[in-house]
C-alpha cells in the first residue's frame, strides 16, 4: 500500500511545453540522435516543411529554401500567404491553435491537430519565426518553448514565413542532422509535388514526372516492362515488376512518406492481383501477382487520421468524413467513398484500360506470374517436407522460446498496444540465447537460436534455402511463409558475438533477409543487437561501454582502482548484467536499405566471389590494433 499523500498539492498542471517536453513520444516517437530516418530532430524538420507544403498545395509559393547549418540548425523560408500577423504567437504556442482545422483553407493537409510547430518550439534550445504580409512582419523569438520576445515591424519581404529552429541538446543529446536522410525526404517531397522547387543548402530539388520519377530514379535493377504510370483526382500510381523477391511500394498521403503502409497500401496491393487475376481470367495467387512487384501510390485525401503523431501509417477508412447539420438541425457525418474502394475502382478501371492499349507488355507479366507461382508451388512442399520432418524430431520447441504476447486470448489491461514492442532475438548457440531468454521481457521478447553459421543464401537458389533446417525455422517462427504482413514480431534483432565469427553469422542473417525478405528491412523491422565491448568499474561504480571512445571516457570519469573486462561474445556476460542490455535501455542499430541501392550489387560485393576486390577493400580501410587500441586490457 502506498504510503505517500494524495491530496491537493498532488495534482499539477503543466506548461504546455513542460507536457511536450516531457511527453515527447507522444508527438515525436522516439528521439535518437539522428543516425536514423525515424529519429525525432526529422520529425521536427517535416512538421515544419510540411506547413511549407500545405501552402504550396493551396496554390501559394512554389518555392521552399531549407539551410541547415552546422548539421544543427534549420531554417525554412516558404513564399505562402505567411501566418495571420495578429496570431503569429499563438500558432507556434498554443496547442490545439492553429489553421489547419478550417478546411476551407487547407482541404488536404498533412496534420490536423494543431501541435506541429509547437512541438519544434518546445524542443528547441533556439526558435525564431517571422511572418511576412504585405510590407509588415511580426516576429517571435522562443527558447524551450518560453518566449523571450516579440514584435511587429516593416519590411521589403516577399509574403510567406521563416523559421528557424536549433533542436535542444537536452532533448536530443549529440544529436547532428545527417544530409543523405534531409536529402532522401526532399527528393521525396519534390516527387509529390510537380511544380513546387525546395532548395536545400543551395541544391534545388524539382520534378516534372511525380511519382514516375521516384521509381525510375530509384529502380536498383532493369524493369521487366516500361513503368506504368496512371494518374487520377487525388491518386496517382506508378507500376512495374523486376526480378528481385518481394515488393517495393512507396506509399504516400497528402504528401507525407507512410513508410509502415496503411489503409492506401494495402487497397493498392489488394487492387493490383485483383486486377490482374481479372485481366488474365485466372485464379493467380496475389502473393504470385505480386512477387518483384516495383511502384508506388500517392493519395490526397481530407483530414487523415494517421497512426501515431509521426504519420507513417494511414488509418483513414474514407476519404473524407464531414460533420454536416440535416435540415432537422441535426447533426451527422457525411462520409465519402472508403479508401478501399476509391483505390480499387481507379486501378481496375485504369489499369485495366492501359494493358489492354499496351499488349506488348501482357506476355511478359504472365510469364512473371506464372514463374513466381512455379517457384512458390515447389518451395511451399519443400518447405512442408522439412517442417515435418523438424515437428517429428521436435526440433521447433528447442529453437525458438517464444514470447507470452502471442498466447494471450485478451491482453491484461493496459498491455493492448504491445504490438509495436514485440521482438525476436537471433542468437547463436545454447548459451547466449540461454543468457537472453533468462532476462528478457517473456511478454513481448522471444528468442530464436541458430546452430552454426547458417547458409550462404546469396550462393544458393530459393529451393536449397527451403530445405535448411535452420531458415526454415526462422521463416515459421516470423511467420511470414505466405505475406509480410502476418510478421509475429515488429523487431527482428539479430544478436551475435563482437567476434570474427559472430560478425560472419551477423552477415550471412543480414544476407537471407535481403535477398528474400528485404521488405523486412526496407519498413525498418531489422536491428543489429549493440552489446557492450567492456565493463569498466572500481569498487564503486560500474560501467558499460560499447566501443573504445567510451571506455577510455569511463576510465578517466572512474579515474582510481579502475578494472576493465573485454567481453568477447554473449555468453560471456552474466544475466545479471544482461538484463540491462536488452531492455528500455537496448541500443539497436538498424539495417538499412535504400530505395535507390541495388541489394544484387550489394551482396555481390560482400558475400560474392569477388575475394580479391574485397580484399583490397579491407586493406585500404584496415586500421591498426595500435589505432584501434592503446590501453593493455
Amino acid at each position: 500500500m502506498s504510503t505517500t499523500t494524495y491530496n491537493d498539492d498532488a495534482i499539477q498542471t503543466l506548461e504546455w511545453h513542460e507536457h511536450i517536453r516531457r511527453r515527447s513520444g507522444m508527438y515525436i516517437g522516439r528521439r535518437g540522435n539522428g543516425e536514423r530516418q525515424g529519429d525525432g530532430i526529422y520529425v521536427l524538420l517535416k512538421e515544419v516543411v510540411d506547413n511549407s507544403i500545405d501552402e504550396f498545395s493551396q496554390g501559394f509559393g512554389k518555392r521552399i529554401d531549407i539551410l541547415i547549418e552546422n548539421d544543427r540548425t534549420v531554417s525554412v523560408r516558404d513564399f505562402g500567404r505567411g501566418i495571420p500577423l495578429g496570431k503569429v504567437v499563438d500558432a507556434v504556442s498554443k496547442l490545439n491553435t492553429g489553421g489547419k482545422f478550417d478546411t476551407a483553407n487547407f482541404q488536404k493537409s498533412v496534420g490536423m491537430n494543431g501541435v506541429g510547430t509547437k512541438a519544434v518550439n518546445a524542443m528547441s534550445s533556439d526558435f525564431y519565426v517571422a511572418s511576412y504580409r504585405d510590407g509588415q512582419v511580426s516576429f517571435a523569438h522562443f527558447s524551450r518553448g518560453q518566449l523571450l520576445e516579440s514584435g511587429l515591424d516593416q519590411t521589403k519581404e516577399k509574403n510567406g514565413t521563416f523559421i528557424r529552429f536549433t533542436p535542444d541538446e537536452q532533448m536530443f543529446e549529440g544529436y547532428a542532422f545527417h544530409m543523405e536522410i534531409v536529402e532522401s525526404m526532399i527528393k521525396n517531397y519534390s516527387y509529390l509535388k510537380k511544380g513546387l522547387t525546395l532548395v536545400l543548402n543551395g541544391t534545388p530539388y524539382r520534378s516534372e514526372n511525380g511519382l514516375l520519377d521516384l521509381v525510375t530514379e530509384n529502380m536498383s535493377e532493369t524493369p521487366l516492362y516500361p513503368l506504368i504510370h496512371l494518374e487520377g483526382e487525388d491518386i496517382e500510381i506508378v507500376l512495374t515488376h523486376g526480378n528481385s523477391y518481394g515488393e517495393n511500394i512507396s506509399s504516400f498521403v497528402n504528401g507525407q512518406n507512410t513508410r509502415d503502409g496503411g489503409t492506401h497500401l494495402a487497397a493498392y496491393r489488394e487492387a493490383i492481383a485483383k486486377t490482374f487475376k481479372d485481366f488474365f481470367k485466372k485464379d493467380y495467387k496475389p502473393e504470385d501477382v505480386r512477387q518483384g512487384v516495383v511502384g508506388a501510390i500517392a493519395i490526397q485525401i481530407q483530414e487523415p487520421i494517421f497512426e501515431g503523431q509521426t504519420k507513417t501509417k494511414l488509418g483513414s477508412t474514407y476519404m473524407w468524413e464531414t460533420e454536416v447539420k440535416g435540415p432537422d438541425g441535426a447533426t451527422h457525418t457525411d462520409r465519402g467513398p472508403t479508401i478501399r474502394s476509391f483505390i480499387n475502382d481507379f486501378v481496375t478501371k485504369n489499369l485495366d484500360n492501359y494493358l489492354h492499349m499496351h499488349m506488348d507488355i501482357v506476355p511478359v507479366i504472365e510469364e512473371k506470374i506464372k514463374a513466381s507461382q512455379a517457384e512458390r508451388e515447389e518451395i511451399a512442399g519443400v518447405q512442408k517436407k522439412t517442417r515435418e520432418r523438424n515437428k517429428k524430431a521436435n526440433v521447433y520447441n528447442r529453437k525458438l522460446r517464444d514470447c507470452r504476447y502471442h498466447f494471450c486470448d485478451k491482453l491484461p489491461k493496459g498491455k493492448e498496444d504491445e504490438r509495436e514492442k514485440t521482438s525476436i532475438f537471433i542468437t547463436e548457440g545454447d548459451s547466449a540465447s540461454g543468457t537472453i531468454t533468462k532476462v528478457r521481457n517473456a511478454m513481448t521478447q522471444a528468442v530464436f537460436s541458430l546452430r552454426g553459421k547458417p547458409i550462404n543464401c546469396f550462393k544458393e537458389s530459393r529451393k536449397k534455402v527451403a530445405e535448411n533446417e535452420e531458415l526454415n525455422l526462422l521463416i515459421s517462427a516470423l511467420g511470414v511463409e505466405e505475406d509480410l504482413e502476418n510478421l509475429r514480431y515488429n523487431n527482428i534483432i539479430v544478436a551475435t558475438d563482437a567476434d570474427d565469427d559472430g560478425m560472419h553469422i551477423r552477415m550471412l542473417v543480414v544476407t537471407f533477409f535481403m535477398k528474400y525478405y528485404p521488405d523486412l528491412i526496407r519498413r525498418g523491422h531489422v536491428h543489429i543487437l549493440q552489446t557492450p565491448l567492456f565493463r569498466v568499474h572500481n569498487k564503486k561504480q560500474t560501467a558499460y561501454c560499447y566501443s573504445i571512445e567510451e571506455k577510455e571516457a569511463a576510465v578517466k570519469k572512474l579515474k582510481t582502482g579502475v578494472e576493465i573486462t573485454r567481453f568477447k561474445g554473449l555468453g560471456e556476460i552474466s544475466s545479471h548484467e544482461f538484463v540491462d542490455f536488452i531492455g528500455e535501455n537496448m541500443r539497436l542499430d538498424p539495417v538499412k536499405l535504400a530505395d535507390e541501392e541495388s541489394i544484387a550489387e550489394i551482396m555481390e560485393f560482400y558475400m560474392g566471389d569477388n575475394t580479391g576486390e574485397r580484399q583490397r577493400f579491407i586493406m585500404t580501410n584496415l586500421r591498426s590494433e595500435e589505432q584501434l587500441e592503446d590501453v593493455n586490457i
